[in-house]
């Protein structure tokens, strides 16, 4: 990145991973060979998501690696125009089939600590270049949850089970619409469907994910290289 405003020099440029065709239609994870419009990841049929379908623009690591840190930890704000933009080209399906947009929330102790939330920053940068509206405090975290990095997929699905809910007087908000629930990275998908879960019972019609950018976990079958 260059200068105060988001930028990728061109040597950076040429350094990022854009998740393209082909993927799973449901997940979005990304295959080695085109198997063929509509193909499903073994892990979709056997245990489906709660989401209708994920959306991810980049592949979480290097440069976009340190886009993400730099909006979530170092007050750079500024990145989420970019980064919503990118977005968009990903996640055109999942917008269209949308009505509102959803962040997912920070704890109120981190959300202090942060000064704000960075899925919320995306989801409004996706609100202004779209005209979906973005529902700011639909849903809460309702207790604090350990940070995920480092955690296996078991651990991670304990961490935030039952840590979202929607926000007393906000249900009619959701009743009956489709939601695109935003947030940063899509690690394993345990903190997205414990939010999409959430949404669900709080009346939302089906949910959506898009996020800036996806983990490339070792063993599954996705492009790596």
């Amino acid at each position: 990145m260059t200068g105060r405003h988001a930028a990728l020099c061109p040597d950076c440029w040429g350094t990022v991973r854009f998740i393209e065709r082909p993927y799973c239609e449901i997940t979005g994870l990304p295959f080695v060979h085109d198997r063929g419009e509509g193909f499903l990841s073994p892990d979709a049929i056997a245990n489906p998501p709660p989401y209708q379908k994920a959306r991810a623009a980049v592949f979480h690591d290097g440069v976009a690696r340190k886009v993400v840190h730099g909006l979530k930890y170092s007050d750079r704000a500024d990145l989420a125009a970019m980064m919503a933009a990118w977005m968009v080209r990903a996640g055109r399906d999942v917008l269209d089939d949308s009505d509102v947009l959803v962040a997912v929330p920070l704890h109120r102790g981190r959300l202090f600590a942060r000064r704000y939330n960075q899925s919320a920053e995306l989801a409004r940068q996706l609100a202004r270049i779209t005209g979906k509206p973005f529902l700011a405090g639909a849903m809460r975290r309702v207790r604090a949850t350990r940070q995920q990095v480092g955690l296996g997929l078991r651990a991670r699905q304990d961490n935030v089970r039952g840590a979202f809910s929607i926000q007393p007087g906000q249900a009619h908000r959701l009743l009956g619409l489709k939601v695109l629930l935003v947030d940063d990275v899509f690690t394993t998908g345990s903190t997205v469907e414990a939010a999409t879960r959430a949404l669900l019972r709080g009346g939302a019609r089906q949910v959506n994910v898009l996020t800036f950018a996806r983990v490339a976990t070792p063993g599954e079958e996705t492009l790596y290289a």
